[in-house]
């Protein structure tokens, strides 16, 4: 069994046990009491395995489409108003982000708190499990940092009472918090795991790896560097084909480093049914990509398609072009999982063409990653783990740190050409003697595509600054071939408005501040 599988068989189990008992017994039989519980290695192991469940999954692919690179299909989506740039401090989206961590670091205090009740005869498998909690502990941390700037530092349970008076920690604080949290944790950790039903548990390079993402996310490039080269010689490395990385053939490769772990029929996801094109079973299309991320593949020269010598063609836009675009977008010609032929342009007569229905891609373009041909004939039942963070992220992360640091030395350049020279990728490698500039455009160029709706880009153009650059305005699709004139697509009634002054963080969610009037706001909201 895997990691799902115990947690799932260890609770069914758990429950068999307490209704085996006299009828008289008023111990609820729809939960675990306490008083029963924290007894042994197995309930320890139950309780940790449990707190996986408040990882994210395909809300990730959400965070993407509130950027450049994608968009919320739907105009009345809850999320459309966040990309409109309408949306404040009542938004679902934003109150659901902060709900779904704090319900987490919740989970993981209440494990911690009570863990070392448990009798054992190993010691270190207590400790491991306190290091998978302190990990999925920092990991919520890591993206509330990120989305909303200061936020509550809680590290134990607290009272109805206490909840009511919580103030918000500065956000350098919550960072220095991350860092020890995932230092203690890295130590607490295997390098690796070797029984089957331990595939999806964390092990001691996600610690480290969570940790440089954190320390990028802040600016703290040296100890960015130094968490990124405890990752090296962990085991971890390239997957050779970037095309098949999101397929279940690959699952549990050695570039996955942590996922959300998934299962048919008892623990599924419905990623087919999110992501896929309208004539896939009536696929949602709920967020697509955009010309713009479809424009920022280069040729495969290695330039910018508008760059001279570039060989890129307009009436033929994908040929010859970065091999990531094909293996990570649906462009018009491709073979969906059904046997039929993507065609999106507006006058294709097709179920995916764009206007035929509100529920169709209104790009023309639709996400590749995770579509799935085994998952056609029940999209609503993916067994697909979604991955959280991968090897590639952390080569990219170091060769950014490294680049703001301005320390331009030839590990940089191999952790970007490694990324960019996979197998079935293999971009031409970055030229020598790149300045700190031109660097810093080469690996923000891998981020993006490389990382396409993998979570990260939100993150990245807050990061950089460039979110009130490449955020307003409207929204462009495909360029189609209409009566011999060749027309982009511009999403109907759509303008997007990003705020400077404001939108680089989230606010903090009214009904929290309703409940917790000590919470402070963040600027002009």
């Amino acid at each position: 069994m895997n990691l799902i599988n115990r947690s799932i068989f260890l609770f069914l189990l758990t429950a068999l046990a307490a209704c085996n008992k006299n009828l008289l017994d008023t111990t609820p039989t729809d939960r675990l009491a306490v008083n029963v519980f924290w007894k042994t290695e197995a309930d320890a192991k139950l309780a940790v395995n449990a707190l996986y469940l408040d990882l994210d999954s395909t809300n990730i692919l959400a965070l993407d489409a509130l950027t450049d690179i994608g968009h919320t299909n739907q105009n009345f989506d809850v999320q459309a108003y966040v990309e409109l740039g309408t949306y404040d401090q009542s938004s679902a989206k934003v109150y659901g982000e902060w709900k779904s961590a704090y319900k987490g670091i919740h989970a993981a205090n209440y494990f911690l708190e009570n863990v070392d009740k448990v009798t054992t005869v190993t010691p270190a498998l207590i400790n491991q499990f306190k290091g998978e909690a302190k990990t999925l502990r920092a990991y919520q941390y890591i993206k509330l940092a990120g989305l909303y700037g200061d936020v509550p530092l809680v590290t134990t349970s607290i009272t109805l009472e206490q909840s009511r008076t919580l103030k918000r920690t500065p956000v350098s604080e919550i960072y220095d918090f991350i860092d020890k949290e995932l230092t203690d944790a890295a130590a607490l950790l295997p390098a690796t795991y070797t029984a089957a039903a331990d595939k999806g548990r964390i092990a001691r390079g996600a610690a480290w790896a969570l940790k440089a993402r954190a320390d990028l996310f802040a600016g703290r490039y040296q100890l960015a560097v130094d968490a990124a080269t405890e990752v090296n010689g962990l085991g971890y490395t390239l997957y050779d084909s970037y095309q098949k990385l999101f397929s279940y053939a690959a699952e549990n490769n050695k570039e996955v480093i942590l996922d959300k772990q998934f299962i048919k029929d008892n623990y599924p996801n419905n990623i087919f049914a999110i992501l896929a094109p309208y004539s896939q079973k009536n696929g949602n299309s709920s967020y697509v990509p955009t010309k713009v991320l479809a424009d920022t593949y280069q040729t495969s020269t290695g330039k910018k398609i508008n760059s001279s010598g570039s060989n890129f063609d307009p009436a033929h836009p994908y040929d010859n072009r970065d091999p990531r675009l094909r293996y990570s977008l649906f462009v018009d010609g491709d073979a969906l999982p059904s046997g039929l032929i993507f065609h999106p342009a507006p006058n294709s007569g097709t179920a995916d063409a764009i206007g035929s229905t509100y529920i169709a891609s209104t790009t023309g373009y639709n996400l590749k990653k995770y579509i799935n041909p085994e998952d056609y004939v029940n999209p609503g039942n993916c067994g697909i783990n979604i991955i959280l963070l991968r090897y590639a992220e952390v080569l990219l992360t170091y060769a950014e740190a490294k680049i703001e640091l301005n320390q331009l030395d030839q590990t940089v350049y191999n952790a970007i050409n490694a990324v960019r020279q996979r197998a079935d990728v293999n971009m031409p490698a970055l030229p020598a003697g790149l300045t700190q500039s031109q660097l810093r455009d080469a690996v923000r160029y891998e981020r993006t595509v490389e990382l396409a709706f993998e979570g990260q880009r939100l993150y990245d153009i807050r990061r950089w600054k460039t979110a009130e650059t490449v955020m307003n305005g409207p929204v462009y699709g495909i360029t189609w071939n209409n009566n011999g004139q060749l027309t982009t697509v511009q999403v109907v009634s759509f303008n997007r408005a990003f705020d400077k002054s404001r939108h680089y963080l989230w606010p903090v969610p009214q009904k929290e501040r309703d409940l917790d009037p000590a919470l402070s706001q963040n600027p002009n909201w």
